[in-house]
């Protein structure tokens, strides 16, 4: 269960209560008149199933409360009520497909926004893959992947492509040049560096490298595996499965393949460099076309389920 925390326009009150109510899968709705101040208005409050989440909202949406009130959502940790249990029983569909849109927007929104914390997160895993690479360490090579920040905006993109957010799309994609090429040029000059201090060489990064040589050589399995940690990646956002973006993050060579590109750049060795490059766009592309579909499917999905139970009795 969710909970919505709604401040109204008094006008719109008896639209917001009557949207509430006809809403299948609510329950414990509270009106307080005149209890918000800033903006000024009704307080209501209600919990309601993740499956009729969306559907809600785009009703209040509807009503212009976003314009002139406030529509919070929460997650509900532990809920002890009968009332609440029947609520999800009578929802349609299951917890676990729906996708709550509104805030799949907002988070990659804010995950594919082009900070400094962000750039940070991004150098520092490519520096850190670097050294995995030089020193065909795999176990440095999946600590970077797991500290790099790329999928955010991946997901960003995908989201924007299916709900046709234009805004979005150039904010991801602007997030993942700049953070790429920031990362690739910071990694080449700390190359540089490290080679003149004498922990990096030539003689390391041409040498045959059995745990890391992948990184600069792309063969199907690349593309395989990138349209793979797509989909999971996907499905981890919309059902709120974080957890299990940890294994997508180290399931694609994106920050290591930039990586072994920058320090190739810094011995100007051209094959690897390029073998890197193509590493990198071929999981990207993989990642992105993948999350696409999958959102795409589960839109599909989600309406064919909701027109289902509208046409026939619930189970």
């Amino acid at each position: 269960m969710l909970h919505l925390r709604i401040i109204v326009p008094p006008d719109r009150t008896s639209g917001v209560v009557d949207l509430i109510e006809s809403t299948v899968g609510t329950a414990h709705l509270v009106v307080l008149p005149g209890a918000a101040r800033d903006p000024a208005g009704d307080l209501v409050l209600c919990d309601v199933a993740r499956e009729s989440v969306d559907e809600l909202l785009h009703g209040m949406r509807g009503l212009r409360i976003d314009q002139d009130g406030s529509i919070c959502v929460e997650d509900i940790a532990l809920s002890l009520s009968a009332r609440a249990e029947a609520a999800e029983e009578e929802a349609p569909g299951e917890a676990a497909d729906a996708v709550i849109w509104e805030q799949l927007t907002d988070a990659t929104h804010e995950e594919s926004s082009l900070s400094i914390t962000f750039s940070a997160f991004m150098v520092l895993a490519t520096m850190i893959a670097a050294c995995g690479v030089v020193l065909d360490n795999a176990i440095l090579i999946v600590g970077a992947m797991a500290v790099g920040p790329e999928f955010g905006p991946l997901a960003g993109v995908c989201t924007a492509t299916v709900r046709r957010a234009p805004k979005l799309a150039a904010r991801s994609g602007l997030a993942l040049l700049v953070g790429f090429a920031a990362a690739i040029a910071a990694t080449t000059l700390f190359s540089l560096l490290m080679t003149e201090l004498g922990m990096f060489s030539q003689e390391q990064l041409d040498a045959p490298r059995p745990n890391t040589s992948f990184i600069w050589q792309p063969d199907p399995f690349s593309f395989v595996v990138a349209l793979l940690a797509g989909t999971a990646g996907t499905l981890s956002l919309t059902s709120a499965k974080s957890g299990a973006l940890v294994g997508v993050a180290i399931s694609v060579t994106t920050i290591p393949a930039a990586a072994n590109a920058a320090v190739a750049l810094s011995y100007g060795d051209v094959r690897q460099m390029v073998g890197s490059s193509m590493q990198l766009l071929l999981n990207l592309c993989g990642i992105a076309l993948a999350g696409t579909l999958t959102l795409y499917g589960q839109k599909m999905l989600w309406r064919t389920q909701r027109g289902h139970w509208r046409r026939g009795p619930r189970p």
